[in-house]
């Protein structure tokens, strides 16, 4: 990517379950060059995120991440 000039944002969306973990990743809009699997890979590196919360329990939620890409 870095050698073609390619930037931009890549859009991932992906599940937090009850149990904080991530899963279910998956590329919504990608810009090329090996952006967008790169931006995959380190969201499932992630630490546990907090889980969401409906009536006091936790419940599964669904994130979009935008990830933005820019050569410097």
């Amino acid at each position: 990517a870095k050698e073609n000039g390619i930037k931009g944002t890549v859009v991932l969306q992906f599940i937090v379950g009850i149990d904080g973990s991530i899963g279910e990743v998956a590329i919504v809009k990608d810009i090329g060059g090996g952006c967008g699997k790169e931006a995959m890979r380190v969201v499932k590196a992630m630490q546990p995120w907090s889980p969401g919360e409906a009536n006091g329990h936790p419940v599964k939620v669904r994130f979009t991440l935008p990830v933005r890409f820019e050569l410097q």
